[in-house]
């Protein structure tokens, strides 16, 4: 469930598109051309999580296990740092707009300025205050310890993600972000072959395990963002946006990003802070639970990609109608997204959510046989997730589209107290095995559902100003 909020949609293209009328089509053919290459831009954190969690799974179960804890809690301070662009991106949208390039400079260094600090205050926290944080949460000392070995190495990708993402956000923000596609690749292709040489020791490396992993992930990353810097040194275009020009540390420019940005930040962190309670709280029922639910996130992250980019091409597209006035397009707009996202998405779900073992067996062989038979039950859960996740998340990501951010937030934080205290109650007062806690986010989707559409059957969303 919180993965799918560490995408809060770019609000950031339709001001560019409003001032210069272009007027952007909202049919099925349309909603598929400008979702599809967002779907494969926006899995970059999703293919390193990925990439780790089937290397470890190969390795033991202890390693897999542990992979599933940490790497969501990573998601989550990864997650912040990108939420933190938001407000640069909404102000470089607007310079462009303005036909004001030559301020996107300074914008966008303000929000890599910002991106810097924090990635500084959070490599000091991972590196010396994780392990007394997570001893608030963690049962197991085995998984303790081989969480705490990962964020050592993991740590230093900070750096490079949160100095990466402040670059995608303007080339977001710019409308050309074709080479974000490109890097994306790289670092899927690099991390997944970085993996195999540390996480095993092959070729001479050393063995290093789930620490490998975690450095090959840190690696991968690194690679990536110098590949972004090198495009942009021989990036012509970028010259007008004057990125070649240093300037002084503006705090208020970044106050003011900061302030455009708490939303979807605040966002990020009930959404993916709540998926890292939720796999907390599984972990507590022991070591083969919490594998079973690491079994259960691969494919939850595959199929959630074709969601991200429907609600992405979406949100633009509902922001380009808003500035055409054409309100009374929304609600159908919505239904076309939502049927084709439910559509993609059944695809792939019914075949690897009913046979994930004949699926999956390419990546992750027959290591242990008894893990996927204890996971079928979940399996099945998660095939009604998925229908009900397809289909709300797009009228969710409407709501933000319209630019009703703090109904949305509302929303979001009152339905995840309920959904957190929903499976706590399965995990400690109940008998019930893994599969009923995962069953508890069926209930927040229909929850999610229902206000959304009731919110967009209003009139209130048409006064609002973005």
């Amino acid at each position: 469930m919180g993965l799918s909020c560490t995408l809060i949609q770019d609000s950031i293209q339709y001001l560019q598109w409003k001032i210069e009328g272009v007027k952007l089509q909202g049919t099925y053919k349309y909603i598929l051309k400008l979702s599809f290459p967002i779907m494969l831009g926006t899995a970059a954190q999703s293919i390193v999580a990925l990439s780790d969690s089937i290397f470890l799974y190969h390795l033991s179960e202890q390693d897999f296990a542990a992979i599933g804890f940490v790497g969501v809690f990573y998601l989550v301070i990864a997650g912040i740092g990108f939420g933190f662009t938001r407000g640069g991106q909404l102000m470089i949208a607007r310079r462009m707009g303005e036909s004001k390039q030559e301020e996107v400079g300074r914008t966008f260094y303000a929000m890599l300025y910002f991106e810097i600090i924090l990635a500084t205050i959070m490599f000091f926290f991972l590196r010396y205050g994780a392990s007394a944080f997570f001893e608030l949460f963690v049962s197991s000392k085995v998984i303790l310890l081989k969480s705490v070995e990962y964020l050592h190495y993991r740590a230093y990708g900070l750096f490079f993600s949160f100095t990466g993402v402040a670059i995608i956000a303007l080339y977001t923000s710019v409308a050309r972000p074709s080479f974000i596609v490109i890097d994306t690749v790289i670092l899927a292709v690099s991390n997944l072959i970085l993996n195999y040489l540390l996480v095993f020791g092959k070729f001479g490396f050393p063995a290093m395990g789930i620490g490998g992993s975690a450095l090959a992930s840190t690696l991968s990353e690194a690679l990536a963002f110098f590949v972004f810097v090198i495009y942009i040194l021989f990036d012509k275009p970028a010259r007008k946006y004057r990125l070649f020009h240093l300037p002084n540390i503006d705090l208020l420019l970044m106050v003011q990003q900061l302030r455009l940005a708490l939303p979807a930040v605040v966002q990020t962190v009930i959404g993916l802070g709540s998926w890292f309670v939720f796999v907390s709280m599984i972990e507590s029922l022991g070591q083969r639970p919490l594998a079973i639910t690491n079994l259960v996130r691969i494919v939850y992250l595959i199929l959630i990609i074709p969601c991200w980019g429907f609600s992405s091409g979406m949100h633009t597209l509902v922001s380009n109608l808003l500035g055409q006035k054409k309100f009374d397009e929304i609600l159908p707009l919505a239904w076309k997204t939502a049927i084709l996202s439910l559509s993609v998405t059944l695809i792939l779900a019914i075949p690897m959510v009913i046979w994930p073992h004949y699926l999956l067996y390419p990546l992750l062989g027959e290591h242990d046989n008894g893990l996927f038979a204890d996971s079928v039950p979940t399996f099945r859960v998660l095939l009604v997730i998925m229908c009900l996740y397809s289909t709300a998340n797009i009228f969710f990501n409407v709501i933000s589209g319209t630019g009703a951010t703090y109904f949305g937030l509302k929303l979001q934080a009152v339905l995840t107290a309920f959904y957190l205290f929903g499976v706590f109650y399965v995990v400690k007062y109940t008998d019930y095995n893994v599969a009923y806690a995962w069953g508890v986010e069926i209930f927040y989707w229909i929850f999610l559902f229902v206000f959304s559409y009731w919110f967009l059957r209003s009139n209130y969303w048409h006064t609002i100003e973005v």
